[in-house]
């Protein structure tokens, strides 16, 4: 990109920024080919963004653009060829309506989100929630390297906490209560890990044939709690898996399995134990998977378990048979090995 003699800083809300790649990226400002041209990209966490904002950020794109707006992978709004002589005026016309700008660059990112348990069937955790209490906490906080955390709520993963540097995935373990099932089946029809199988020698008062629960199988959906119409199945847990030290990219990276149904009021304690543990053992423009490679899993592990011992994830637990549905097929059996703690 290149920066004319009277382009050499830009003013983006309360800051003054140096034309510099990296520090354009700091302030949401993306370098784009052509001249003194930039990519403003919009803050929208989880995704949400209200009819108002939206509104104002096409008649930025009118304005200022070249009158389209692209969605980022990411769900950020972007405006392409702004030119950087009108950035100022664009980001105190977005604030006019509360919008501001994201940021990108070696630090944490805008948070992703789906529809969670707000509007979605599918929906177990409360990820709209947890989004906007994310970015409002940690948005901007610098890091090594950037640092992506999503929030999916049910294990169909709609937003990938398998590939973020950190990801929370709701996720619900099932109760029978035999006295109300009626053995209608649609329990075990609507499992496709063989977790609820119908047992024609066990019986209820309603029922000649009573569904049988393997939590070694059960992947944790609760699509078996969705389907059945007697509440003989009902919730008796449910809470947040936990993957750290993913990425895409060029060098794609898997993240790694660390703690199963974490309560809702523990889950900015995980975030920030991990945090936590970056800052302690990360290097320079090193993401956090390469740095739990380079010091060992089980070193993350053992900081998690100060405060969430219950929930991390024991070594017998990979071994279960729902592993190979609940992470991808083929790339359980190449974890680290997993120590006792």
């Amino acid at each position: 990109m290149a920066i004319t003699d009277e382009q050499k800083e830009v003013r983006v809300g309360t800051q003054t920024i140096k034309a510099l790649p990296e520090n354009l990226k700091s302030g949401g400002l993306i370098p784009q080919r052509g001249r003194n041209k930039v990519t403003v990209r919009c803050m929208a966490p989880g995704g949400r963004v209200t009819a108002e904002r939206m509104k104002k950020i096409a008649e930025m794109a009118e304005k200022y653009g070249q009158g389209f707006m692209h969605l980022s992978v990411r769900m950020s709004p972007e405006i392409p060829y702004v030119d950087l002589k009108d950035v100022e005026s664009l980001a105190a016309e977005l604030a006019e309506v509360g919008q501001r700008i994201a940021s990108c660059g070696k630090r944490v990112r805008v948070p992703t989100a789906c529809g969670g348990c707000e509007y979605n069937p599918n929906g177990i955790t409360d990820t709209q929630r947890f989004a906007r209490e994310t970015n409002d906490r940690y948005f901007g906080m610098d890091h090594f390297h950037k640092f992506k955390i999503s929030f999916s709520g049910c294990p169909i993963d709609c937003m990938r906490t398998r590939e973020m540097d950190l990801g929370f995935q709701g996720q619900v373990e099932p109760e029978l209560f035999e006295d109300e099932c009626i053995g209608c089946t649609l329990c075990a029809e609507a499992c496709e890990d063989d977790a609820m199988v119908m047992d024609p020698d066990r019986s209820g008062p309603l029922a000649t044939t009573l569904p049988v629960y393997d939590p070694d199988r059960c992947i944790s959906c609760g699509d078996c709690i969705k389907v059945c119409p007697t509440d003989a199945l009902l919730e008796k847990r449910k809470g947040h898996a936990v993957y750290a030290g993913g990425k895409h990219g060029k060098h794609p990276h898997v993240a790694y399995p660390l703690a199963e149904f974490v309560p809702d009021d523990q889950v900015f304690t995980v975030l920030e134990k991990v945090m936590e543990w970056y800052r302690a053992n990360g290097k320079e423009r090193e993401r956090i998977g390469v740095t739990i490679d380079r010091v060992g899993i089980n070193s993350l592990r053992r900081a998690l378990a100060e405060v969430i011992p219950q929930n991390v994830i024991r070594p017998d637990e990979l071994a279960k048979p729902r592993w190979q549905n609940v992470f991808w097929r083929g790339v359980h059996v190449a974890l680290p090995e997993y120590e006792a703690l």
